[in-house]
């Protein structure tokens, strides 16, 4: 173990008051006001939204300022659905993410609004206007919310972060908050002990000193949350360092090690006071199957009646713009190890596939052919590929059961040869046209982290979290990150 120096290493200082922007340091602080602020709005359009469908011509002005009134009871009620406290508890967090408890306070509110006007000195809610009140609120909500958090984002500071030990994770975490910034984390340094994977992360952030200065950093850096790497941290080390961070306004994530491909299949249960972790087998009952093969079956039929107008003049601009068939069919590998047949729009030259082989050498990974500029792709297909047309096909794989619309990414043969161990686990499930790895950043993450985010899939599957990945996927498709 490290022995603290004569001389204590340099922390980089907290912002001075004069180089803050003019917000509370606190970017949660910051957040929760937009989001409150937003609620307000909302709710205020929704009242005007009942005041157009009231009796005969609209209700009067003064039955909507009773119900400005109860905006904040609104207020009060999201906050008791914690709508104002999950960002600081999750890193990732996402207006998406709020639906759930959004929903589900927005009905509870309607009906006390509904008791609300039955005993106010206001014309009672009929049922045109309770209808127009919930709808409009539903929707207007959800995207003043959304547009609250991205001004947020951009105009609160970063979080100050320091990790505490090191490993082969901390690099990687670190990596990727780099490249999204919207997640607004800024590493300050690191604190730890002597560990043979130190001098990669050295080469990252600065050393600020051993464990048992992480309390001094704290203070001097103004550090808002702690990553504690757990490989290198022991219990006594996390348990120490959470007493002397006490009361500091600090929070404190953890960088698993055993359990970092579990994902949420992990419960954490106890036995008379005793914390134990239960990893539960996933396990896909009849009914959940039926009700994602339902969802797929739908959404892809509307998807696919809505595009035919579209597909015929990509069909014709891909006729006329080069040589070769329109549709470009690759045996995959499916579900419990079925081949079968994806199809998507040419985007290549014909003879693509030969030429696979000589630019191999080429490629940034030993897994996949992945080319910074691929000389096979089309001006057209290079079009199709950044607007993600070219998998409307794909639609009429799920429509026969060998894809679906969120599942893990359907792998050449080749490519599936390469994945072993926990990692065929990915099998269990159909495979989708979009998922966590093309929601989180397609060619832009490693391909063994591509294995490990379709296992997450596969051991966490729900309902929700396939309309969550759906949702997901126009921002992901539009922002073109990622795209090969």
């Amino acid at each position: 173990m490290r022995a603290a120096g004569p001389a204590t290493p340099d922390v980089p200082p907290a912002p001075t008051p004069s180089s803050r922007k003019p917000f509370p340091p606190n970017r949660n602080a910051v957040l929760r006001r937009f989001l409150a602020a937003a609620d307000g709005v909302g709710i205020t359009l929704a009242l005007l939204a009942t005041y157009v469908a009231g009796r005969p011509f609209g209700a009067a002005p003064t039955d909507v300022l009773w119900g400005l009134l109860t905006i904040p009871a609104w207020l009060v009620l999201f906050k008791l659905y914690g709508l104002y406290d999950r960002d600081s508890k999750r890193i990732s967090h996402s207006t998406v993410d709020d639906i759930p408890w959004l929903f589900h306070a927005l009905v509870l509110g309607s009906l006390a609004l509904w008791f609300f006007y039955k005993l106010a000195p206001a014309e009672k809610l009929i049922l045109r206007q309770g209808a127009a009140f919930f709808l409009t609120s539903c929707v207007v909500v959800f995207l003043v919310r959304a547009l609250a958090r991205r001004v947020a984002w951009a105009m609160a500071p970063s979080e100050r972060v320091l990790f505490v030990g090191s490993g082969a994770m901390a690099p990687i975490l670190l990596d990727k908050m780099h490249q999204q910034r919207r997640y607004g984390l800024n590493a300050i340094g690191y604190v730890g002990d002597d560990h043979p994977d130190d001098d990669e992360l050295r080469g990252l952030v600065p050393y600020l000193g051993p464990i048992a200065d992480a309390e001094r950093v704290v203070r001097e850096a103004s550090i808002d949350r702690i990553v504690v790497v757990a490989p290198a941290v022991d219990e006594e080390e996390l348990a120490e360092l959470i007493r002397r961070t006490t009361g500091l306004e600090v929070r404190i994530s953890m960088l698993p090690h055993v359990v970092d491909v579990l994902g949420s299949s992990v419960e954490v249960d106890d036995v008379e006071g005793i914390t134990v972790l239960g990893v539960n087998p996933p396990a896909l009952t009849r009914s959940s199957r039926f009700l994602k093969r339902t969802m797929d079956v739908v959404v892809a039929a509307t998807i696919l009646l809505l595009a035919l107008p579209l597909l015929v003049p990509i069909a014709l601009a891909i006729r006329l713009t080069s040589p070769g068939p329109i549709l470009f069919a690759q045996e995959r590998v499916g579900r419990e190890g079925r081949r079968f047949r994806m199809l998507k729009l040419r985007t290549m030259v014909e003879n693509a596939e030969e030429l696979a082989e000589q630019l191999r050498e080429q490629s940034a990974h030993p897994a996949w052919l992945m080319l910074e500029e691929d000389p096979r792709i089309t001006k057209l297909g290079g079009l199709l590929r950044r607007t993600s047309l070219d998998e409307i096909p794909q639609l009429w794989n799920v429509l026969r059961g060998e894809m679906s619309l969120v599942g893990p990414r359907p792998m050449p043969v080749d490519v599936d040869e390469q994945i072993s161990g926990w990692g065929r686990k990915r099998l269990d499930l159909t495979p989708g046209i979009t998922g966590l790895w093309q929601v989180l950043g397609r060619t832009s993450i490693p391909f063994e982290e591509m294995v490990k985010l379709d296992y997450l899939y596969v051991t966490n599957w729900s309902l929700w979290q396939d309309v969550r990945l759906l949702i997901h996927t126009l921002p992901a498709v539009l922002s073109r990150r990622g795209v090969n």
